[in-house]
């Protein structure tokens, strides 16, 4: 054991008297080898080239003899000698589809396809959508990306039997609100292609052919690209200068597994010194080269030994290096021993008798350790300071000092809020580990916490904050945590010390109205009444929030995942991510759109112009979930009831109500007050803000509903609903 303590620490200064032996050694064979000649990719005799590209064996080029080939027309390369340089295609010169590389070892072939348009002016539509049928290599689902550019763009891709289709949806007003290289849905959208895709079709469509954009996004464009060789720029909304796209095919052989190609040796492609590797994109295998070997694995005997040896960066010999076959070992020079190899593994490395330097290694040992020590004491107190600093200036830099400001100034009996410490919030949640996570959205991340006198609570970790909005958002915090409604989830306080504002409040542990609405085992405990109740109080809050507020709040976000349902089904409101404060003396606000597809008001959509109808409209949809258990906006559903809203409206015209209304509260006792509450949802779901009713009135509508409800005598009442509400508007009935 001491003998092994020592050798260890002469090895540090033996590793430089070691590198001046070996170095004689090392040089006269490392300067004899030649660079070897590029591996063999091609048959003797056949043509390896085609313009830029090498040919490699198991595809061949169309003027060649067959044997260069194997028998599938994917695998002939057709070359255009007419053009200068000549121009690879793939199956035929009429594909138009250009091969710029083929990978043997990643077996890959990357093309040039085309990008699809959709272009306006004041009197005409321009368009070209190109479509892509490969008969044996699928599409990379790994390399490859679905990317759509535009202000008023929804573009799909759509396979070739019609069996599924996906895309993504790129909106914005203006082009001051797009940032270069980012494609996140405002100016660019990307989405993921799936795999097994032979073919695909792309379509573009727009949602005002681009009136309200065109001076500066006449066109909208879409395309399949290989990952990372598209960078979104704003000028790309005037014109795309991207090019014919980069696409990436993966490739195998034939149709079988690995097992049941080796049962027929006639056809079995991998010879010896290769790896059988069963395809995971398409069908079929692949051949690979074993480990220490390099070259085509289709040829016979073209998996080379590599010397590992020739290159000192390829081994981690600190002595000799001897080159064996698909491997190498490492030897140390006379006078040394261990195995060879650079490590501080007992046994690693050459090391000489340590007994001549025993006392200045102790030395040497000591200082080493001291300074070490030295070191991490400074650096540990460097960080600290620097943690304590960075705390303070994201403190001030959230607002932290007004907010502390103005609770100082509010009546301390009503204080709510409280700032936590970071510290406070990392205990809490285990440092944000994943299993604490309840829920995602677009605006953060949700996690369960436990506080210090065992309160559990919910910590939303938001994903940004616009500095813009600092003053706004602290006196909403302000707002919010004063709200004193039993049907809103009470906020409890925030913490600031961290790059983004933590938000705490108290947690409801039933899961959300979406949940419990379009999980089929859930849903047939949301009885008729439950259903009305919640729509009472989803109601309540925010009628509370437009007009008992001492600031009105805008919601902007309503939908059935952002109410929570506690143990006895009563509503919480959540999740003010994306509210506004609106000023006493205006009546709206001009915004960017912020929303969810399907919720979202139309009139803010074209408009920008937020208003309290805004969340009336969403909960109009919210509405027509309770009734009908289906999800707002769905593109498994058929295309006319894609919408909800506008399937709804159209099944409410054709008199097909309860067509559409879930069978769990559809029945006699109910049918009026369903009738009731669809009318309600129709006047919600109106076009123009200024034609649906107030918050206020929809919230006294329900309640009067609700006491039909559990007094089914009042249902005999009958009530004039336009005097009781002073609604302007002509009744419609179902």
């Amino acid at each position: 054991m001491y003998t092994k303590r020592v050798e260890g620490r002469t090895m540090v200064i033996h590793e430089l008297l070691l590198k001046v032996v070996v170095l004689g050694a090392l040089l006269g064979p490392y300067h004899n080898h030649k660079a070897e000649a590029d591996d063999l990719m091609t048959k003797p005799g056949c043509r390896s080239s085609c313009g830029h590209l090498v040919i490699p064996y198991p595809f061949g080029s169309s003027n060649s003899s067959s044997d260069c080939r194997i028998d599938h027309p994917s695998f002939t390369v057709y070359c255009d000698d007419s053009a200068n340089p000549p121009i690879p295609y793939l199956e035929s010169r009429s594909s138009n589809l250009t091969i710029s590389d083929i990978s043997v070892k990643d077996h890959e072939m990357r093309l040039t396809v085309w990008t699809g348009r959709d272009c306006y002016n004041s009197s005409w539509r321009d368009w070209s959508f190109p479509s892509i049928i490969l008969s044996e290599f699928p599409l990379s689902s790994t390399k490859n990306k679905f990317i759509g550019v535009g202000c008023d763009t929804l573009a799909t891709v759509k396979d070739h039997h019609g069996k599924y289709s996906f895309g993504c949806m790129s909106s914005c007003g203006d082009n001051s609100e797009v940032i270069n290289g980012l494609c996140t849905g405002i100016g660019c959208c990307e989405t993921s292609i799936p795999r097994n895709s032979f073919y695909y079709h792309i379509s573009i469509q727009s949602f005002s052919n681009h009136s309200d954009v065109l001076d500066f996004n006449p066109c909208s464009y879409a395309f399949v690209a290989q990952i990372g060789s598209y960078n979104f720029s704003v000028g790309d909304l005037k014109q795309l200068k991207f090019g014919d796209p980069p696409v990436v095919l993966d490739w195998a052989i034939g149709n079988q597994t690995c097992e049941e190609a080796k049962k027929n040796s006639t056809s079995y492609m991998c010879p010896k010194n290769t790896n059988c590797i069963d395809a995971e994109n398409g069908s079929g295998y692949k051949c690979t080269c074993l480990e220490g070997y390099q070259g085509n694995p289709y040829l016979e005997d073209s998996c080379h030994d590599i010397d590992e040896c020739a290159d000192p960066t390829s081994n981690p010999c600190e002595g000799k290096c001897h080159n064996i076959e698909g491997s190498y070992t490492c030897s140390c020079p006379k006078g040394y021993h261990g195995n060879g190899k650079k490590g501080s593994g007992v046994g690693q490395g050459c090391i000489v008798n340590p007994s001549q330097l025993m006392k200045i290694l102790v030395g040497i040992a000591m200082g080493i350790i001291v300074l070490l020590f030295s070191i991490g004491f400074l650096y540990f107190g460097y960080k600290k300071r620097k943690l304590i600093k960075l705390k303070e200036q994201y403190f001030k830099q959230n607002g932290g000092l007004v907010l502390q400001q103005q609770l100082q100034e509010c009546d301390r009996t009503a204080k709510a809020a409280k700032l936590f410490s970071a510290k406070e919030l990392e205990k809490a949640t285990d440092d944000y580990d994943e299993r604490r996570i309840i829920g995602r959205g677009g605006h953060g991340t949700v996690y369960k916490g436990l506080l210090p006198n065992n309160m559990v609570v919910a910590i939303k970790k938001s994903k940004f904050v616009d500095q813009s909005q600092i003053e706004e958002f602290i006196n909403e915090v302000i707002v919010l945590s004063q709200i004193n409604n039993r049907n809103v989830v009470k906020l409890l306080g925030c913490c600031l010390e961290t790059k983004v504002p933590l938000l705490v409040y108290e947690f409801i542990d039933n899961g959300t109205l979406f949940d419990h609405l379009h999980n089929p085992n859930k849903s047939l405990k949301l009885s008729w009444e439950t259903r009305l109740r919640i729509a009472l109080e989803t109601a309540g809050v925010l009628s509370y929030l437009h007009y008992t507020a001492s600031t009105p709040i805008i919601h902007r976000d309503v939908k059935s995942a952002n109410i929570l349902l506690d143990a006895n089904y009563t509503a919480k409101v959540s999740d003010f991510g994306a509210s506004r404060l609106v000023p006493l003396d205006q009546k709206q606000l001009s915004t960017m759109v912020q929303g969810t597809m399907g919720y979202l008001d139309p009139e803010y959509f074209h408009t920008s112009q937020l208003t309290e109808k805004s969340d009336v409209y969403s909960f109009g949809v919210v509405l027509v979930e309770l009734l009908t258990g289906k999800k707002a906006l769905s593109f498994d559903r058929p295309e006319e009831e894609r919408s909800l809203a506008a399937y709804f409206l159209s099944s409410l015209k054709n008199d097909k109500l309860f067509q559409i209304v879930e069978e769990v509260i559809a029945n006699e006792e109910n049918n009026e007050q369903v009738r009731e509450v669809a009318n309600l949802a129709m006047r919600c779901l109106k076009i123009k803000g200024e034609e649906r009713p107030t918050m206020k009135e929809v919230t006294m509508e329900l309640e009067g509903l609700r006491a039909m409800v559990n007094h089914p005598w009042v249902s005999g009442i009958n009530v004039d609903r336009e005097e009781t509400f002073h609604l302007p508007e002509e009744k419609t009935e179902v």
